[in-house]
């Protein structure tokens, strides 16, 4: 039999008030792997009644002593790596190698924003009268409801939680329903660390019915969000109204720009990772191959062939380099992309399909696929797919590839392959997306440096480095005077 998993509210692991459950799934072969609450409207009450309660002593425990809890978590995280990379892959279809990736990215934002707690610097300046002291300090904001996708079940919760603990909010963590034992594992970690009752809450269950509470609790204060584009944009529309924070990020368009200088054998190894690592299923996955026309051939060639090699399994297998998708309404979606392609007059030069025969037939596989004579306005150009495909689409000139690179509704990252120092900078320079890649693939982002993109990719806001602090803290401004006398600035003498 499956085992339980429970809610996690005010220090206490509890079932759903209704008595209901859902199971999680393998998408590699269907699985049973645990049984999950499934909440409601009482459970997102309760866990923001906890947080709420426990935000006044919570912010006042010192800054550092917060620190040492989470860098407890990153060492018993970093002793955990392989049982928690393998149960991930089981959860979620990440091959094994990608999986560990997940978690040392995990392990090493707690390690990151356990050294925030000695440097949640503020400001000091000289003030413009004599006799008195100026200066700037962070705040924590209050409750924040953290709200976290399935494709990277445990690095995209760290960004969210650990930054917010550390600087002295309190939160309530909302997973995705199809990755929960990911969740579990995060927060039975910080448990055990010695993080106190009420300071995190984890509640189980569908979107909307947990989703919609707990933005519109007045309780909470900031709502950091990560997902689809639909359900960001509602986060924002509600968060709105109510006069609330939000931060959000909601994928990507990328691209990578292949200039006819760049080592070809480098930008091949780029391009396939970057399309295929995850399945395609990242916010940074490149699903678009700017090929400048005089290479357009040989490159294509080479993609082709290395796609074709691309071996698809479940992800615990030393011979799998592609899992499945997530779930059936994924491989939906992405059938439904391959379908318009071909109508708008792309050619699939590879895949394009699901497997149906033996184990593939089990679960949510799609071949690895690559679309040739792709336009940039095509719908397959400029929607997020989320899936094992991408897109090669030829240009003649730099400032060409940068123009349809930019022509997108979205902005998180390119990559650009060359050996010309000119033309990468260029390119750094007119690349309007949030982050930029010289001779590296699309993925591969660090956990010290802001994470997040431009135009429909978020808000503005950014994840990781000391610019996730920005979205988890208000700004207070001290003066202090010691002159004995009333001093009237900018009124003169």
């Amino acid at each position: 039999m499956a085992e339980e998993y429970f809610n996690y509210i005010n220090g206490k692991w509890s079932r759903a008030s209704s008595g209901k459950t859902y199971e999680n799934i393998d998408p590699a072969n269907g699985d049973v792997l645990g049984l999950f609450p499934l909440s409601g409207p009482e459970e997102v009450d309760r866990a923001v009644e906890a947080a709420s309660r426990s935000s006044a002593k919570w912010r006042k425990l010192p800054a550092p002593k917060r620190a040492e809890i989470l860098f407890r978590a990153a060492e018993i995280m970093v002793q955990r790596k392989e049982e928690l990379a393998r149960r991930m892959t089981m959860e979620m279809g990440k091959v094994l190698k990608e999986a560990r990736g997940d978690v040392q990215e995990g392990i090493d934002m707690v390690y990151y924003m356990a050294g925030e707690g000695r440097r949640l610097f503020g400001d000091t300046t000289p003030s413009e009268l004599p006799n008195k002291f100026a200066m700037s300090m962070r705040v924590p904001i209050g409750v924040v409801a953290a709200i976290t996708p399935w494709n990277f079940p445990l690095a995209i919760p760290t960004w969210k939680v650990m930054p917010a603990l550390v600087a002295g909010n309190t939160v309530v963590f909302k997973p995705s329903p199809f990755t929960p034992e990911s969740a579990y594992h995060v927060v039975k970690i910080l448990e055990e660390a010695g993080l106190p009752p009420g300071v995190l809450n984890l509640i189980y269950g569908e979107g909307s019915a947990l989703g919609v509470p707990l933005v519109e609790d007045p309780r909470v204060t900031l709502i950091s969000f990560t997902g689809s584009v639909k359900v960001g944009n509602e986060v924002a529309q509600r968060a709105s109204r109510l006069g609330k924070r939000y931060s959000l990020e909601m994928g990507g368009k990328n691209a990578i720009i292949v200039m006819e200088d760049a080592d070809l054998d480098l930008a091949v190894e780029g391009i396939i990772w970057s399309a295929f690592g995850t399945s395609g299923q990242r916010c940074t996955a490149a699903s678009r191959i700017l090929i400048q026309r005089s290479i357009l051939g040989r490159l294509t060639e080479r993609v082709v062939g290395a796609a074709e090699r691309l071996r698809l399994g479940h992800g615990l297998l030393p011979t799998t380099d592609v899992g499945p998708v997530i779930n059936q309404a994924a491989v939906d979606k992405i059938l439904g992309y391959l379908k318009i392609g071909v109508e708008e007059g792309a050619k699939v030069l590879t895949g394009g399909y699901k497997p149906t025969e033996g184990e593939m037939g089990k679960g949510y596989f799609i071949k690895p696929t690559v679309f040739g004579d792709v336009k940039p306005h095509m719908r397959i150009a400029q929607e997020e797919i989320f899936g094992p495909v991408t897109d090669l689409i030829a240009f003649d000139t730099l400032e060409e590839a940068v123009k349809i690179n930019n022509d997108t509704p979205y902005g998180l990252v390119t990559s650009i392959f060359t050996r010309d120092t000119n033309k990468a900078f260029r390119a750094m320079e007119d690349i309007t997306t949030g982050i930029v890649y010289v001779n590296a693939g699309t993925i591969g982002a660090e956990v010290h440096l802001p994470f997040g993109g431009t135009r429909g990719t978020g808000n503005g806001h950014r994840e990781a480095g000391q610019a996730a602090l920005d979205v988890f803290t208000e700004w207070k401004t001290v003066y202090v005077d010691y002159s004995g006398r009333l001093q009237k600035a900018q009124m003169g003498d």
